[in-house]
């Protein structure tokens, strides 16, 4: 926890610890997180039910804001109504190079394989335990002679320098434009009969054959000035596209040439994005130009 909260003071840094919550009073973390004047909850899990207590820490961290949560030696394990709340926002970080050695005694684990190095993992958090998807990972050495104190201080060590590391990447991925195009990408190459071409320079899907295909989705990084990282999709009509870029600026823009043809820019390099949303965006744009032959069974299935 110690070293999260001291790399988010860090110039440019990519996150703010906005709460340092626990389920032990007594934590040395809650008066090391106070003294550096970050807010602090504690409530013990004793003699509680453990969703009353896990709905008491959700209710705790969403007060004050937070976007992610990542565990730190938090040693009880949460519910799955809670786990799901959090789904691809919840990290931890495990002192073994996973999968391997799951849950406890890690190091004896290292050490009893004969292993030539142990080390530890950032991953997300999912209902099975140690067993989200591995985010990044640092190899530590096992020396000749190591306990396992000796090599789990070696391996703390790693952990410190990999969590704020791995955490940082994550939640920056939002101004990742590689990052970004990779998602809209998975979504708009799903749909039937959807291809990839560039066009002015930018990636661009189509609908329909290689050869006769229209492009419904355009991916542009900044273009013509803007601050946006966003995806082009065709709206109804023009005054469909002026209503959400005046209701809703901090998530459509009217685009460059394109907008004058009645497409929206959907801001994708910002927080709170709605992956839900730019797939219906995608498809709605998509039957907008896709051959009837290809839309004729879909409209059909909407019927019903």
């Amino acid at each position: 926890m110690a070293a999260l909260l001291y790399a988010s003071r860090l110039p440019d840094a990519a996150f703010e610890i906005v709460l340092v919550a626990s389920n032990d009073p007594d934590a040395a973390g809650l008066q090391l997180a106070a003294a550096e004047g970050v807010s602090t909850f504690a409530m013990s899990h004793k003699g509680m039910d453990r969703g009353l207590h896990d709905a008491a820490m959700d209710a705790a961290i969403r007060n004050a804001g937070a976007e992610y949560v990542a565990l730190a030696g938090y040693m009880r394990v949460l519910g799955g109504d809670f786990v799901r709340s959090w789904e691809g926002r919840m990290l931890n970080v495990h002192p073994s190079l996973l999968p391997k050695y799951r849950g406890l005694g890690t190091h004896r684990a290292a050490l009893e394989a004969g292993d030539s190095h142990a080390g530890c993992s950032v991953h997300l958090v999912s209902e099975e335990l140690d067993a989200g998807e591995v985010l990044g990972q640092a190899e530590v050495a096992i020396l000749p002679g190591d306990s396992e104190a000796t090599l789990a201080a070696r391996v703390l060590i790693a952990e410190h320098q990999l969590y704020p590391r791995v955490l940082g990447d994550y939640v920056s991925r939002s101004n990742d434009p590689a990052w970004l195009l990779s998602r809209v990408r998975s979504l708009a190459l799903a749909l039937p009969e959807a291809h990839e071409r560039e066009s002015h320079g930018s990636p661009g899907w189509r609908a329909g054959s290689e050869k006769s295909g229209k492009f419904f989705a355009h991916f542009a990084d900044q273009h013509h000035g803007t601050p946006h990282i966003s995806l082009l999709v065709k709206t109804g009509s023009m005054d469909e596209l002026e209503d959400l870029v005046e209701a809703q600026p901090h998530a459509y823009h009217k685009p460059a040439y394109y907008g004058a043809s009645g497409w929206v820019g959907l801001i994708l390099n910002r927080s709170g994005v709605d992956w839900d949303d730019v797939a219906d965006w995608l498809e709605r744009s998509w039957r907008a130009v896709a051959p009837r032959s290809v839309t004729r069974l879909l409209d059909i299935a909407d019927e019903f």
